[in-house]
């Protein structure tokens, strides 16, 4: 595996951008971070489970984890790895599982180098928080 950088560095001050002036919500990009580490499965139904509340802040955080989900999306095809595109419905539990079912369903090694991009992504996504978060934005939010 040679490196490239799929410009993951301007695609995540992009999304910092975006949602810059959204209280409380890039301050996600740490649990983003975190998040990784469990697998692309949950890394991607978290934007459902955000999505899903009824509280319009946590709404528009699950809004910030869905744009970074599809921007990482966007990467990996262009890196050779095609990810499942599909919106789903957080309330039809067979979509979710389907697309989680395409998710577990992906070779190791696609996933480990999926994994490592999504990596850099949030990691660069950390970086432009700290560079661009607003005073009084907590990044516990």
């Amino acid at each position: 595996m040679t490196w490239k950088s799929y410009n993951l560095d301007q695609e995540a001050q992009k999304l910092v951008l975006k949602h810059r002036d959204k209280k409380g919500v890039i301050g996600q990009s740490h649990k983003m971070r975190t998040t990784v580490a469990y697998g692309l499965e949950r890394f991607w139904g978290e934007q459902l489970r955000l999505l899903g509340k009824n509280d319009a802040k946590e709404r528009t955080k699950g809004e910030y984890w869905r744009d970074t989900w599809k921007t990482f999306v966007r990467v990996m095809k262009n890196a050779g790895i095609k990810l499942p595109e599909e919106d789903v419905n957080g309330k039809n539990t067979q979509e979710i599982q389907a697309y989680a079912a395409k998710l577990w369903d992906f070779p190791i090694e696609d996933q480990r180098i999926c994994l490592a991009v999504l990596t850099q992504l949030c990691e660069s996504l950390v970086w432009w928080t700290q560079r661009y978060k607003k005073s009084g934005d907590s990044d516990a939010e």
